[in-house]
Formats: structure tokens, sequence, C-alpha cells
């Protein structure tokens, strides 16, 4: 099988992968719909919307101002099946996240329900002087369930990084781009592959790897980096190899500090950061819960170069979606007491520009033209030293067979003539022709001879 194959069949993704992250999505999406967004959410409102001076009571998970029997229960006082909870409320601040329903029966007795106000089981229901005259209803069904979505799939992405490669898709898929980032520099710098891994190895590995074996990798890059000899003064000088290494020199040192220079300059800037990403994700292959060391890897070296585009259209499509509705608010057809739907357009499009800043954030900047070229130069640089070693070599060849072949077609042709011309039943036929046969034979035996 083929390194290529046989990468590919190593990363392949399997149904384990797709049922692992679609059950943390679900999971996780319900978690933080049911129980972070209502307890958040609450928090955040009361403690911009409550009254200065004033204390709050928790009434079995409703936050309300206390009427005067109110202020006679303990804290967190859990209410009763069928207990009133208006005569506790005073109706002025309430702030009630719970999924229960609440209802107004004016005729209500003493042992049927009356919680001075109405709310659906779906809904929230906020009311405060700051808030205005009415209570606000939101629907968090509307107005949350994307933003709770959003985050469960953000945690379930990465505790699918920090899963093994077997069971966690995004840990595949960071595995899968550190071969593919490698092959990259093998084919951008003209490495063997060998190279390419000593090039790309953490320090601590790399110290204990065989040390003649990185020192003649090393060696090989830098014969292969040299360009032209550093001016000392008035004269040429070559920076020999042999100067920076010796017994004591740490290696690894030696290759961040100045052979990771020398492959910046020969080749790019580029080339050195595919280099020192792959050395950062094999980090976090040794340790998943460095996520962030692999997921750089595969967001600036195939995310970014991929979806870029897809997630611009995304964050243009939620601005649009954002300003359609805020027009129809616009038009007084989502009445101020139920923004939900706006709530749920803002954090549609919130979430679009969060996703598109984090992609900036590991996207490569914008090169000159020089660079670009310099880039495309280094993509072919190998090859056309290929070729060159290629050339040297058959003209060394050519120029051997021609040589070699002129003085045996030489002597041949001499004796050849001799024999020809010293039998005289020879002469009454094609001297010529026979002459030449010969050259043909002995051109082709010489280069037989010679291979």
């Amino acid at each position: 099988m083929s390194p290529q194959k046989n990468n590919a069949s190593k990363h392949q993704h399997g149904m384990q992968h797709y049922v692992i992250l679609i059950g943390l999505i679900a999971v996780l999406s319900f978690a933080f719909y049911n129980y972070v967004l209502p307890t958040a959410v609450q928090g955040i409102v009361v403690s911009l919307f409550k009254p200065e001076g004033e204390h709050l009571h928790n009434f079995d998970g409703i936050v309300a101002s206390p009427s005067t029997e109110g202020k006679k229960l303990p804290e967190n006082h859990k209410l009763a099946p069928g207990e009133q909870l208006k005569k506790y409320i005073n109706n002025e601040y309430i702030f009630d996240f719970t999924t229960k329903t609440r209802i107004i029966n004016k005729e209500a007795k003493a042992n049927e329900q009356n919680d001075g106000y109405t709310k659906a089981s779906n809904e929230w229901y906020l009311k405060a002087p700051k808030l205005g005259e009415e209570a606000i209803i939101l629907e968090p069904n509307l107005g949350f369930s994307y933003m709770a979505f959003v985050m469960g799939a953000s945690v379930a992405f990465l505790i699918t990084l920090v899963l093994p490669n077997a069971l966690g898709i995004m840990a595949a898929k960071v595995s899968r781009e550190i071969d593919h980032t490698k092959d990259k520099v093998r084919l951008q710098t003209g490495f063997t592959q060998d190279i390419v891994d000593i090039l790309t190895m953490p320090g601590n590995r790399l110290r204990l790897h065989d040390r003649e074996t990185v020192i003649r990798a090393f060696r090989r890059v830098w014969d292969r980096t040299e360009v032209e000899d550093e001016p000392v003064g008035a004269h040429h000088v070559r920076i020999r190899f042999e100067d920076f290494i010796s017994e004591d020199s740490d290696l690894a040192v030696f290759r961040d500090e100045l052979l990771y220079i020398r492959i910046k300059e020969f080749f790019s800037d580029f080339v050195l950061k595919e280099i020192e990403d792959v050395k950062e994700s094999l980090r976090w292959e040794t340790n998943h819960l460095l996520v962030f060391k692999g997921l750089r890897l595969y967001m600036s070296h195939h995310f970014t170069e991929k979806y870029s585009n897809s997630v611009t259209g995304l964050a243009y499509a939620g601005a649009a979606i954002l300003i359609v509705i805020i027009g129809v608010r616009g038009l007084k057809f989502i009445p101020p007491t139920r923004p939900s739907l706006i709530l749920g357009a803002i954090f549609l499009e919130g979430s679009m520009l969060a996703l598109l800043a984090f992609v900036l954030m590991y996207t490569e900047s914008e090169e000159r033209m020089d660079k670009m070229m310099k880039k495309m130069e280094d993509a072919n640089r190998s090859q056309l030293d290929t070729l060159g070693d290629v050339a040297k070599d058959m003209h060394q060849v050519s120029t051997a067979l021609v040589e070699g072949n002129a003085k045996i077609v030489q002597a041949q042709v001499e004796r050849a003539v001799t024999e020809y011309l010293s039998n005289p039943s020879n002469l009454h036929g094609s001297v010529g022709d026979a002459v030449g046969k010969i050259v043909v034979d002995v051109l082709t035996r010489g280069v037989a001879n010679k291979k």
C-alpha cells in the first residue's frame, strides 16, 4: 500500500466519530438550554434591574420583591402545590425564569392557585419599573435555543479534540492535517521524509533521538540552504557547519535558533511557519489537553484556506436576517413586550461574527507580490534543482560516451579498413557500404560495452 493510501485509511472517519459528535452536541445543547442559560440570564437581568437598597426574595426559583407576608418567609421558600404566590409578592419586581405555568384567578378560593401574573411554561416573565409599565415576556425557544446550540456545538468540538483519534472527529482531522502539512513541506523543500520528521520533531523528543542521525540530517539541510558566502570585511568567508556543531551542542537549540533561520531565508517564512506549526501540533499529539496547539495547525493550514469564504458569506447572511427582523420590528409587527425574535437574530449574527473573528485570527496575513513570487519559487525550487542535477549527470555521461567511443571507433575503423583492403576479393565489392555497416556495428558494441 502506498503512503498516501495508508494515511488516508489511517485518518478515515468512522461511524463512531459522528455518533459521538452528534450525541455530545445534543446533550450539551440541552444542558445549556435548560440549566446554564436560564441561570446566567437571570443573574444578569436581576443585577441590572433590581431595586437599589432593597433586598429581593427567592420564592421557589422566582426572584421578586416580597410583600409583608413574604418578608416573614425564609429565603428560597418552597411553595406547596396550589399555594398562592400572589400574597407573598408585591408585583413590582418579578423575575421568573422557571418552567412552571403561572395564572391569575380573581375568584380564587383559599386552596386555589393565584400567582398574580400569567406566564406559560415555555416563557420567562420579567417585570421591573426600568423595563416599562408592562412585563417583558421572553420565549427561550426563539431567543436562546440557537445560542444554546452554538455553545453546545463549540464545546462538543473541543471535547472531540481531546478524545483519542479513534473516537474524536476533530482529533482525527488534526492528525490527518499533521501528515498533510509534512507532505507539503517535503514537496516544497525537496527534503526526504526522515529529514522533515527531524525538522518538525519537538525539542524534548529531538534530544532523545539518535545524535548521529540528527547531525547528518542537519548537515544535509545546511548544505541545501547555502546561498552565498557571507562577506567579512573585504573578503567572502564561507560559514561552515562544523563551526556551530560540537559534541556538547544542543541540537534542538541549534535547529530552532540557526537552522530555522537558514530555511526561512532560503525558502520562505511560510515554509518555516508550516514546520513550526507541525512541531507544536506534535506536542498536542502527545498530550491532547493542549487543544490550541493542534487547533492552530488545523485552522491555519486547512480550515481558513478552504472555508474562509463560506464563513464570510454566513456573516453577511446573518447581518441580512438581523436587518430584516429589525425592520419588521420598526413596523410594529413585533411588540416591544416580546423581543425574543430580535434576541435570536442578534445572537445569530453575533455567533457568525464570532466565527469570522476566530477564522481571521488564524488566517495568514496578506503578503506582498514579492513574497507570493517567493512562495511560487519555493514550490518549484526542488524540482529545478533535481532537473539541474539530472542535466549535469547526463552531460557527464554523454561526454564520457563520446570521448570513449571516439577512440574505439577510430581504432576499429582503421583495423576494419586495413582488413578489407588487404583482401583482394573485397576490392570487387562496395567498400563504402561495408565500412558503413562496420561503423554502425562498432558504435553499437561500443555503447553496449560502455554501459
